[in-house]
């Protein structure tokens, strides 16, 4: 039987396609960080470099630079990647990956309103727009990976035994 009634092989293949999907976002940060530079709000960031000023605040919550921020997400996708495939590791995985999601959400709201803005491209909105309602499944498929497998023999939950 290609899934038995235990549970872990969709759990162990569900977990296995978010890794794969964290590792490929993981290498884009890297590689394309232009990319996410819309996804990442002001507010969390140092002046750029590129303006060429010295760095200063846009507000409190301001401790790194737009790069700085592209590239800590980046690694933290990609220890997210790893650690979903362990399954000791698992729960606690997908549980900071939930809400890794669910921040991330404020970073999608803040490209969406940037893009209907008077500076906003039609490009930008198009892209902005589905891009936001993606962070729903995604968060709702990490926090289904905080579930344990059915051991074998084990009943499924409200299973008439």
């Amino acid at each position: 039987m290609l899934f038995p009634r235990s549970g872990q092989a969709p759990q162990s293949l569900s977990a296995a396609a978010m890794s794969a999907l964290l590792l490929a976002s993981a290498m884009k940060h890297f590689r394309e960080p232009r990319f996410y530079r819309q996804v990442v709000p002001d507010y969390l960031c140092l002046e750029d470099r590129e303006s060429g000023t010295e760095p200063h605040r846009h507000g409190p919550l301001a401790v790194m630079t737009r790069e700085e921020w592209i590239a800590v997400s980046g690694l933290l996708e990609l220890a997210a990647a790893v650690g979903i495939l362990v399954p000791p590791a698992r729960k606690a995985t997908a549980t900071a990956l939930t809400a890794m999601f669910a921040v991330f959400l404020a970073g999608h709201v803040d490209a969406l309103r940037r893009a209907y803005s008077p500076e906003g491209t039609p490009a930008e909105r198009t892209v902005h727009t589905l891009r936001l309602p993606l962070q729903a499944p995604l968060i709702l498929w990490a926090w289904s990976l905080r579930k344990p497998a059915l051991r074998p023999g084990q009943p499924a939950p409200g299973a008439w035994t």
